[in-house]
């Protein structure tokens, strides 16, 4: 009998358009592989969520990017109505999202973090720094790169009245290389390193073509590219994630300082997304990966 699978997709988030992009690609790849797809462009209602799921599929893919989608919300009501669901669960959901509560874990597991402080947005608008510059202000509870901005020396610094995000964590900056790591099943697929073509590696540099370089492999020595796997390994099992999730890293060749920067419980599935290009590497193509997606999807006990 042929499964039946729903993609969860769009939602009301910061990143809704990339979800749209993910979430397609992935439908799109999943009917190719032979699955009996629907599609679902959530919206901010229990009931019509509940409604689209019915009748019952047998796998939800969540394309969901962003709050609501891969903060714990969605994954805490598929648990309630035990339908498995592609991804980590909604307590290493939840984790992973909030960038403080990740940091400690990571550091309680002996992994490499950058020096930070968690304060009211209120504080930075009073335009006192709390850490020497430069340093990287980003939302507390937000993924890719959304509201991310730099404070260097001699700057006024960004004007942070219009900041809606909540919660800011300040962290050290560490210049040098932006590198990243897909863990999938637990096994780390490779390293990229990602070379913005101007500025960082900013929301609009992650998703508009021709922004960024990816090198994949990385052209990084065979210890540093083991230890960022490593890392990234344990990363996935400190926060308790399953299926596929991708680890950033900063890396000052200077200093020969490498931390780990956050994990991303739901990695991108569009075009340019890092994680179907890691596949790709190692040989898996994109309706492989999904489909190793789906048949180990699971709810949280």
């Amino acid at each position: 009998m042929t499964k039946k699978v729903t993609v969860l997709m769009g939602g009301w988030s910061a990143e809704r358009d990339v979800s749209l992009v993910s979430g397609t690609d992935c439908a799109n790849a999943l009917e190719r592989a032979g699955y009996d797809v629907t599609r679902v462009d959530i919206a901010r209602d229990i009931g019509s969520i509940v409604k689209a799921l019915d009748p019952r599929p047998d796998v939800v893919f969540n394309a969901l990017h962003g709050r609501w989608g891969e903060d714990g919300t969605i994954q805490g009501l598929l648990d309630i109505m035990a339908i498995p669901y592609t991804h980590s669960g909604r307590v290493a959901s939840t984790l992973a999202m909030s960038k403080p509560l990740s940091i400690q874990l990571f550091r309680d597991a002996g992994l490499p973090t950058a020096n930070h402080v968690t304060m009211p947005i209120e504080n930075l608008r009073a335009g006192v720094d709390p850490l020497p510059r430069p340093y990287v202000v980003k939302p507390a509870h937000e993924g890719s790169s959304v509201g991310v901005y730099i404070v260097e020396e001699g700057s006024n610094g960004p004007d942070f009245g219009n900041w809606k995000y909540g919660l800011a964590m300040v962290e050290d900056y560490i210049p040098g290389q932006e590198l990243t790591v897909g863990v999938m099943g637990g096994k780390a697929m490779g390293v990229t390193e990602l070379r913005p073509l101007s500025g960082f590696y900013s929301y609009e540099a992650k998703y508009t073509d021709g922004k960024t370089e990816h090198l994949c492999p990385a052209p990084i020595s065979d210890s540093l590219a083991q230890s960022c796997m490593d890392i990234a390994e344990r990363a996935h099992i400190a926060l308790g994630c399953r299926g596929v999730s991708r680890s950033d890293f900063r890396y000052d060749a200077t200093t020969e300082r490498l931390v780990i920067l956050e994990t991303n419980t739901q990695p991108g599935m569009a075009p340019l997304s890092l994680v179907p290009e890691q596949a790709r590497h190692i040989g898996m193509s994109f309706e492989e990966l999904v489909t190793w997606m789906v048949e180990n999807a699971e709810c949280d006990s």
